[in-house]
């Protein structure tokens, strides 16, 4: 029986058929893949542009992942801009109030709750850049708005921050309510060097009632892989944005620069969404 066998799987029509399946197969998977954004480090085909104060967002060509360009983020420390607008009143460190450090692109609707999706980009710190003393410096961010929700201090919502904290790659997850949001997050996910190019990928089922699913691949290497959580605010109505480009944050929630460095330099590459890894890898397109 076990020569029948042998004979019947290597025969010439179970191998065409073999053939047959893994080519549908394989249709069927590129059929279902779909990239909904793609950038190459230009200035055009974004939303918006967030820049604040003395930050600045360009379009260059000298320092590039791949391809011709990149996007070159620049903000820049004022103690007395950060001084005109903290007071008593921001103790709560609300998230409306001005006196922030973005230069940021923005890409409208990239998902609502239950929605599932990947997304990918390449980054690179100055070759200066200063770890010690830590302090925060955003460089990727979901963003929702909320208004007329009663709660005019959660008028805008990240759910989810990318972040340094020293040399350290950290995530911020914002998760229930919008006036009362949970906080929840994920600490040394992996080590962060200047001067060099940096893969992320993010993969998240955006749930709220503790089915979702959160990845982060940096480099190539899943460094974060959490399943039955919550990963975006409880609200069915908000589009959330995805934004690449430096937000010092650190400077305006301290009340001020740590150390010394006072201009801080953030390039990005193939930025990319999609519905599977390959979408968003910006090594595969």
């Amino acid at each position: 029986m076990a020569d029948v066998s042998a004979v019947t799987l290597n025969s010439t029509p179970y191998k065409m058929r073999l053939r047959l399946t893994a080519a549908t197969l394989l249709l069927s998977t590129t059929a279902q893949a779909t990239q909904s954004f793609t950038n190459t480090g230009t200035t055009s085909g974004w939303s918006w542009k967030n820049i604040e104060h003395n930050g600045t967002v360009e379009e260059v060509t000298d320092i590039v992942y791949k391809g011709s360009t990149a996007l070159k983020m620049t903000q820049i420390y004022d103690q007395d801009y950060t001084d005109r607008w903290r007071n008593n009143d921001d103790a709560d460190d609300d998230l409306v109030k001005p006196g922030r450090y973005h230069s940021e692109v923005i890409k409208n609707d990239v998902y609502k709750l239950n929605d599932e999706g990947y997304y990918g980009f390449m980054f690179r710190l100055q070759d200066s850049w200063q770890f010690s003393p830590v302090q925060s410096y955003n460089i990727a961010q979901f963003m929702g708005e909320f208004p007329d929700r009663g709660c005019e201090q959660f008028h805008w919502i990240p759910s989810n921050m990318v972040y340094l904290y020293g040399d350290q790659l950290y995530l911020h997850q914002r998760t229930g309510k919008v006036c009362a949001p949970k906080e929840t997050i994920y600490s040394n996910l992996a080590t962060v060097s200047a001067g060099e190019w940096h893969k992320v990928v993010i993969h998240s089922e955006w749930r709220a009632d503790g089915t979702g699913s959160y990845g982060l691949w940096f480099d190539g290497v899943k460094v974060l892989d959490e399943y039955d959580i919550d990963t975006t605010i409880d609200d069915g109505d908000a589009a959330f944005q995805f934004r690449i480009g430096i937000y010092a944050n650190g400077w305006h929630d301290n009340g001020g620069m740590k150390g010394t460095q006072g201009t801080r330099q953030v390039w990005y590459d193939q930025v990319a969404i999609g519905t599977t890894f390959a979408d968003a890898d910006p090594d595969r397109w």
